[in-house]
């Protein structure tokens, strides 16, 4: 059989015929992806919600409003609890003060250090001002800070106290070490601190690490 030649400037224009074939294909893959497809009306997540894990990012905590210990040397533990007068009889017990053969109740927490020696840095609670500082036979060194929502902390049997009435103090910022008091002698070197919110003396470890809003 005769093979057939393709005529002279049919090649050409096969080719010319394919690239034009592929320019049209690629506008319309253009036109299918406009700029309205990904405006903020369509369901897309933006960059800014999504975090390194594809998680959904959750908004932030502002730590700064939550209720800190007064301490910060992870070597301080409780000595003395507060007297909870629905809590079990143990824990009764360790929150009674004997005083002058007198038998109170214990209406903070007492904290000590790893020796009856050993002082440590105290630190406010929250942001606040210093409402009061004073000397108490009994209880030692005091200083009283007014806080947001009607909070007031107080920390008694200090040494070394470095704010006076009307300073405006920071979250975690030192305003003192701890010390000794004449009530407690027996406990040596320890703070002993409470919570007054809205009026009201209350068990600090129920409100640790709570937002100040939430109370």
């Amino acid at each position: 059989m005769k093979k057939r030649r393709l005529k002279k400037g049919v090649l050409p224009a096969l080719y010319v015929m394919i690239a034009l074939f592929a320019m049209g294909g690629t506008y319309l893959v253009e036109s299918m992806f406009t700029k309205d497809t990904f405006n903020d009306s369509n369901n897309y997540g933006k960059v800014s919600d999504v975090d390194k894990n594809n998680n959904v990012e959750k908004p932030v905590v502002n730590t700064e409003e939550t209720i800190i210990k007064p301490f910060t040397d992870t070597d301080v533990k409780e000595v003395k609890s507060y007297y909870d007068y629905k809590g079990d009889e143990s824990s009764q017990e360790n929150s009674i003060i004997l005083y002058n053969n007198k038998y109170m109740q214990n209406t903070g927490i007492a904290y000590g250090g790893k020796s009856a020696d050993e002082s440590f840095d105290v630190v406010s609670i929250l942001n606040g001002k210093v409402v009061e500082v004073k000397e108490d036979k009994l209880l030692g060194n005091i200083v009283q800070i007014k806080h947001d929502n009607d909070v007031i902390s107080v920390y008694q049997s200090l040494s070394d106290v470095t704010v006076k009435k009307g300073d405006d103090v920071k979250r975690g910022q030192v305003i003192a070490k701890s010390g000794t008091c004449n009530i407690s002698t027996d406990l040596g070197n320890h703070l002993l601190f409470e919570l007054i919110v809205k009026g009201s003396i209350v068990n600090p470890n129920d409100y640790y690490d709570k937002l100040v809003t939430e109370i």
